[in-house]
């Protein structure tokens, strides 16, 4: 209710014929009521102002799934990885978020998804992906407007009804028999007009770059970081295409992302096979970037924040494997690794007359 102003007060004093100090009386009066209402209005405001800091400052929910030990050491470091990330967000990033962690596959207690934006999967796929036998809970949450990222391995599925959600989920999937994964040096190239691209202005890494990704049709996804395979950065052939033929001296996307109709949030990151690539600083910034866009929260203007990852880091939390490896930060040595001799077709399950040099 407005208050009073005090002229209106006098002048009604004055109609009705008030003695002065009566009048004096009452605009004491007045004032007192104006100064209490404003007191009120203030404290109101601010019980308003503070409700609004709470909503806004409430944090955001993010939930890591890391995969089981995979590869030698020092390789497909799903748990260590993910302990690095977590530790950046919730530590060192001084954005609002709560981050859950379950670590060897798919969580055994659902509840941890709950009130969950975001849930970010760094595992082996195929036959050991996390979501194989939850797909309805994934489907779920991801038609309720939860964003979802998948990381490494974690990108590939089978074509069929898994590739059908990966499509949906995070705009694509690594395919079998199409898409390639060489190990090669990429000079990366950021989208600069995409969020995720905030604050890094491109960097080289050493990696297992997948490519040649299957993407939905129509294309959802927009590519986000992109490089230029050739046979002279090539140091390793796996499963060698010819699709990643055709695709030499082309550039190729390992970064992507999605915007669902559902309001959610996909992306899919080729890269982190080698667990030395988190003491890359731009490396470690987008990936750290695309989790936060996942989650539907805004990239801060530099990028997200995070501290140099030491030696030391990177080798706790490693898998326990039988040969154990001293995981040491990238060098000029790792991006400069002589071509490997050219391999014939191959890939699991590939037909016979598919073979050729």
């Amino acid at each position: 209710m407005p208050n009073p102003h005090p002229a209106s007060i006098v002048a009604r004093m004055k109609s009705q014929n008030e003695s002065p100090r009566s009048t004096g009386s009452l605009l004491a009066a007045a004032f007192s009521v104006i100064v209490l209402g404003v007191v009120v209005t203030l404290a109101t405001s601010c019980g308003d102002s503070a409700e609004a800091q709470s909503g806004e400052t409430e944090p955001t929910k993010i939930v890591f799934i890391s995969g089981k030990p995979s590869h030698p050491s020092g390789q497909h470091e799903f748990r260590a990885g993910v302990i690095l990330l977590s530790r950046a967000l919730r530590d060192q990033s001084g954005l609002p978020v709560e981050v859950v962690e379950a670590h060897l596959g798919w969580p055994e207690d659902e509840s941890i998804l709950e009130g969950a934006e975001a849930v970010i999967i760094y595992s082996d796929g195929n036959a050991k992906h996390p979501v194989n036998g939850h797909e309805e809970k994934m489907d779920a949450l991801v038609k309720s407007g939860v964003g979802m990222m998948c990381m490494h391995y974690g990108v590939e599925v089978p074509k069929g009804p898994q590739g059908e959600y990966f499509k949906q989920w995070i705009g694509g999937h690594y395919e079998s028999g199409f898409s390639t994964n060489p190990h090669w040096t990429a000079e990366v190239e950021l989208n600069q007009d995409h969020p995720i691209s905030t604050g890094v202005p491109g960097f080289t890494a050493n990696d297992e770059w997948y490519y040649n990704i299957r993407f939905a049709d129509p294309k959802s996804a927009t590519d986000i970081l992109t490089g230029v395979p050739s046979r002279e950065r090539i140091n390793r052939y796996i499963h060698w295409t010819p699709a990643g033929e055709r695709g030499l001296g082309k550039k190729q996307t390992m970064l992507w992302a999605v915007e669902r109709a559902d309001g959610g949030r996909g992306v899919g990151f080729t890269g982190g096979h080698w667990h030395r690539n988190w003491a890359n600083d731009d490396f470690r910034r987008v990936v750290l970037n695309a989790i936060i866009w996942t989650a539907g929260m805004d990239v801060p203007e530099t990028g997200v924040k995070s501290e140099p990852v030491t030696e030391a880091q990177l080798n706790e939390n490693l898998d326990e494997k039988k040969d154990m490896v001293q995981v040491k930060p990238p060098t000029d040595t790792d991006l400069n690794q002589p071509p490997a001799e050219h391999k014939d077709y191959g890939w699991p399950g590939m037909p016979k007359k598919d073979k050729k040099k």
